[in-house]
């Protein structure tokens, strides 16, 4: 059984969802256009854009397709964090023996 989000998921998703419609339309592409590129349908993309949630691997394809993934994927690298950082170099050796 599916459990319901929670409510700062919920606004994440929508948050989300708003941003990839601005991000389509500030590239000057149709919903169409992006769903060609995504391979995704238009319903998809559509329930996307609403916040509605969808596959980790359609939300990538539709990043993809507007040019964002490189950004998406730096956003969750923990090395652009100051706390991943910091973390790293407590956890990594501090030399490497033969």
């Amino acid at each position: 059984m599916k459990r319901p989000a929670a409510t700062r998921t919920t606004r994440a998703l929508g948050d989300i969802g708003r941003h990839l419609g601005t991000w389509r339309r500030l590239r000057g592409l149709t919903a169409v256009q992006v769903c060609e590129r995504a391979n995704v349908t238009p319903a998809t993309l559509s329930k996307l854009e609403a916040g509605k949630g969808s596959t980790l691997t359609t939300f990538l394809d539709v990043t993809r397709a507007l040019g964002v993934l490189d950004d998406v994927v730096a956003a969750v690298d923990p090395l652009n964090s100051d706390i991943g950082r910091a973390r790293a170099e407590e956890l990594l050796p501090r030399r490497v023996r033969p």
